[in-house]
């Protein structure tokens, strides 16, 4: 364990103690946590913050390298535990168990490459790859050389790459000659090659050998494994600033363009690590799972760095959930005897679909952990979770956070504060979340929704939008002067849980009415046929908006009269008021690689427009979106 047991709570009574002493005298607090970390020199000042510029200093002139952190400190203790256990696509293929020893040899092997490839302090490497180990090891690689990595998620089109190698300023691409994703071979090296063509700022391309394509590469370009072979495996670290940039990672973009959200060394380092430790219950010898990418800030918190900091083992899995069949996480569950096991609602629901039997046939008595992340999950969904998955012994910790925030914010601790369906629960340590009116005004009540906001900075509070400083401030800060805007709703129960309801955004005004959207999905999600919802205010000649739900349902056959039980029972559980004035049924919705529903298209289609729906390359389902236009 990397903390003093002081700083880590192990039951109730000790997280509101702990949580006091972190909101009343927050440097204090950060300070002692901060210690638990390895710097080359300590800081003169524990935080400097103006919301109104904004700027955030956290450990001002402190030096460090988060690998030193991730990797070095470990080789001491425990050098050959496994770091890193990978799971391929194809079950038929070996795991791969790498070490902490061969990790630290991997990653500074890479690091060589990079340097003999010109990389330098602050240069920007955009990070192209598949959910292979050669990902993580890039990842490290940059911090320990001082580069700025960008990850793009391996699913992302030509141009969505090119828009954010250019937007970041590139010197470098590594990517692959391809992927595997299920049964299908995706050609990655063909979309980098289409995206470059509008990059002027690329020097260098590094390529993986990861499906034997044979293909030939063009000037500029090389093997990564001839790379490898041209340098040792010793390399020091980059000593960088705490307020140095680790990472640039753009965010899923469902409102216009994406956004670059910049992320410090040392700040960075200290949340991620701590938020790890206090929501999962990491104890040492822990098989820890998250099945999320790397290309989304879940994979950088809570694959790579919140798990490595701890000194814990984490597993990647290349594949997806419905290869060769739907049992697939079940049986890497078994195979590993994975402890803690952290997953995206809109997995949860598409598993939930399928027979049990792909459940049952598994042995999952090794978790003691579920965890949710992506978008709040619905009530359904947390009780299949909580039966079929974790068999009702297992706290289900719900994390409610952003790329902005850059680890989780709000979240049941697991096994020390209690979970509660749809909840997310309590604020993490340090953190500071407060409830505006429709005025703006903050208020102390309970049972009350309100809109979502921060009081305090806390230590891996993005920095800005790279290159974009006054849309960082417009975007977050200006909403609600000396508070960070995060743009969702929530309710707080009489306990002070907090319930996440949605975007703010997600509000519509029906014969002035203000109707939020996210409670009269739940209750069309209660109806026994429907698998999940989505509703929409479009424009009305007599309301002004009306409301439009998308429905999908589990069983096609069994839609008769569905529209008028949907409305029957928002009638009764909320009011007619509430009630659709149109319901579709749609195969699925648009969604974002991370779950989030792109209700900007949704919005769209519900005003009548069959296209200009901007890049939706990036959806996880982008052909779902013609499906829905076309009423099929």
């Amino acid at each position: 364990m990397i903390f003093d047991k002081k700083l880590i709570p192990r039951n109730l009574q000790d997280y509101e103690t702990l949580y006091n002493k972190s909101v009343t005298d927050p440097k204090k607090f950060w300070s002692n946590v901060a210690e638990s970390f390895i710097w080359k020199s300590r800081w003169s000042k524990v935080v400097d913050f103006d919301f109104c510029k904004p700027r955030f200093n956290w450990f001002t002139d402190a030096k460090l390298n988060i690998t030193e952190n991730c990797l070095d400190r470990h080789l001491q203790t425990h050098p050959n535990k496994t770091a890193i256990i990978f799971e391929p696509n194809d079950p038929n293929e070996l795991t791969q168990y790498i070490s902490y020893k061969e990790l630290h040899k991997k990653v500074c092997k890479f690091s060589n490459v990079l340097k003999n490839n010109n990389i330098q302090k602050g240069d920007r490497v955009c990070i192209y790859l598949p959910m292979v180990p050669e990902l993580a090891i890039a990842v490290l690689a940059c911090a320990r050389v001082g580069a700025i990595h960008s990850v793009v998620f391996a699913g992302f089109s030509s141009s969505a790459l090119s828009a954010r190698i250019n937007d970041a300023s590139c010197k470098m691409v590594l990517t692959s000659d391809g992927s595997f994703r299920g049964n299908k071979i995706i050609n990655l090296k063909s979309i980098v090659d289409e995206a470059l063509k509008k990059c002027d700022c690329v020097d260098s391309v590094i390529v993986l050998n990861k499906i034997n394509s044979g293909i030939t590469l063009n000037r500029n370009e090389k093997w990564w494994n001839d790379e490898l072979s041209k340098v040792d495996d010793e390399c020091p670290i980059e000593i960088m600033d705490s307020e140095d940039p680790l990472f640039i990672l753009y965010t899923s973009g469902s409102t216009g363009k994406p956004k670059g959200m910049v992320h410090s060394s040392g700040g960075y380092m200290v949340y991620s690590a701590y938020s790890f430790k206090n929501v999962f219950d990491y104890s040492d010898g822990d098989i820890y799972w998250c099945t999320a990418d790397i290309g989304w800030i879940t994979g950088h918190s809570y694959i790579v760095y919140g798990p490595l900091l701890n000194g814990a083992t984490t597993l990647m899995f290349e594949g997806v959930p419905s290869y060769p069949d739907f049992g697939r996480f079940w049986e890497i569950c078994e195979k590993h005897k994975v402890n803690q096991f952290y997953t995206a609602p809109t997995a949860i629901r598409a598993l939930a679909k399928h027979p049990l039997d792909f459940v049952k046939k598994y042995d999952l008595s090794s978790l003691k952990v579920l965890g949710t992340v992506g978008e709040p999950i619905n009530e359904e969904a947390w009780n299949w979770y909580n039966e079929n998955i974790g068999n009702k012994k297992c706290p289900i910790v719900d994390t409610w956070w952003q790329t902005e925030t850059g680890g989780i914010m709000i979240s049941s601790l697991a096994n020390v504060t209690d979970g509660k369906p749809t909840f997310a629960t309590k604020p993490m340590l340090g953190i500071k979340p407060v409830l505006f009116d429709e005025n703006g005004n903050e208020f102390d009540e309970n049972d009350k929704n309100g809109i979502l906001g921060i009081k305090y900075p806390w230590p891996s509070i993005a920095r800005t939008i790279y290159g974009d400083h006054e849309r960082y401030k417009n975007v977050y800060f200006s909403s609600y002067p000396g508070y960070y805007f995060p743009g969702d709703g929530a309710f707080r129960d009489k306990d002070g849980n907090y319930r996440i309801t949605g975007r703010v955004d997600d509000v519509v005004i029906v014969s002035g009415h203000n109707l939020g959207t996210a409670p009269i999905e739940d209750v069309i999600n209660m109806h026994e046929n429907v698998i999940e919802s989505a509703l929409v205010g479009y424009p009305h000649d007599v309301k002004g908006n009306a409301l439009y739900a998308f429905v999908i349902l589990k069983d096609d056959s069994k839609k008769d009269d569905i529209k008028m039980e949907i409305n029957q029972l928002i009638s009764k559980t909320i009011g007619p008021i509430a009630k659709p004035e149109k319901i579709q049924l749609v195969p699925g919705l648009p969604k974002t690689r991370s779950g989030k529903i792109m209700r900007r298209i949704l919005r769209k289609i519900a005003s009548g427009e069959k296209e200009n729906f901007g890049d939706i390359s990036t959806l996880l389902n982008p052909e779902v979106v013609e499906n829905i236009v076309n009423g099929s």
